[in-house]
């Protein structure tokens, strides 16, 4: 639809420079995004333009249900990355926004922080992963929902406005589990099951139970509000027609952009500003 127009094609931009990086201009200003994710971790570059220019990915199981848990793991990761693109613009990251789910402790955001910072970057704001992922869909009224492998974080936005977060525990590891279960098989094994495009139709009905339980914990959230638009970012939006059972189950239209996968990274990279700080998060 024409409302992820802007977004569709960053993400698509961003999809190319993972094969194709952009060298930068002498001295210009990057802004730079990093995403620790329950299933990956990325690193998103932009011009200051906010035009992707490079970035890397790379599967890990360092975070469960928004909080590290292998701080070393996500440490090595964090830094072969930032390695990796830097020696594809040729040039060094530094300044870099990280991302939390809403809700996430102080004592956790500095975990998060300490990761990114001791492999080399400063880190210069923190943001709410459903907040960063609106600074790519610009969404004005509705809520944005980010369904990641461990949460799914909720912004309420009226106005152009956040005016309420939330964030629960369920997401693709849920799903990976109950395929799992269903086939017999390894976590491993069905995470590739998960995400192969072949099994899409075979998976939708097995995993419609996860995408009803993520539709009330939005239902939970959205209860006091007026919300006529439902907006699906994160990884497991990816998953077959999720979209159609959360309006089917809330009565409320649901979209989901062509690459909801990285648009919370992208977000986070448009964050990179300096914060002016935030007793929440601790910083």
């Amino acid at each position: 639809m024409d409302l992820f127009k802007e977004s569709d094609k960053i993400t698509f931009d961003f999809i190319n420079i993972l094969s194709h990086s952009i060298t930068p201009k002498n001295k210009e200003r990057l802004m730079i995004g990093v995403d620790l994710g329950t299933a990956y971790i990325v690193i998103c570059v932009l011009d200051e333009n906010k035009n992707p220019i490079a970035g890397a990915y790379r599967f890990a199981q360092v975070v469960k249900d928004g909080l590290l848990v292998d701080y070393m793991g996500a440490l090595k990761i964090v830094k072969q990355l930032k390695i990796e693109i830097e020696d594809k613009i040729g040039c060094e990251l530094k300044d870099a926004a990280v991302a939390i789910p809403p809700g996430t402790t102080i004592n956790d955001t500095k975990y998060i922080k300490n990761v990114v910072e001791g492999a080399g970057f400063d880190v210069i704001n923190v943001v709410d992963e459903p907040t960063a992922a609106n600074a790519v869909l610009g969404i004005k009224n509705g809520v944005v929902v980010d369904i990641g492998g461990g949460t799914t974080g909720l912004a309420i936005i009226e106005e152009g406005k956040i005016v309420a977060v939330a964030d629960e525990a369920t997401g693709g590891t849920q799903c990976t589990l109950v395929i799992a279960g269903a086939y017999k098989i390894s976590f491993d094994e069905a995470e590739i099951v998960k995400q192969d495009p072949d099994k899409q139709e075979e998976i939708s009905g097995l995993l419609r139970p996860v995408a009803q339980k993520i539709a009330s914990i939005i239902k939970k959230h959205i209860n006091e509000y007026s919300i006529d638009g439902i907006y699906l970012v994160g990884g497991t939006s990816c998953l077959l027609n999720i979209e159609k059972v959360i309006e089917k189950d809330l009565n409320i239209k649901t979209y989901k952009p062509k690459n909801p996968h990285f648009v919370t990274p992208i977000g986070i990279a448009m964050n990179c500003v300096p914060a002016k700080g935030c007793k929440k998060y601790g910083y």
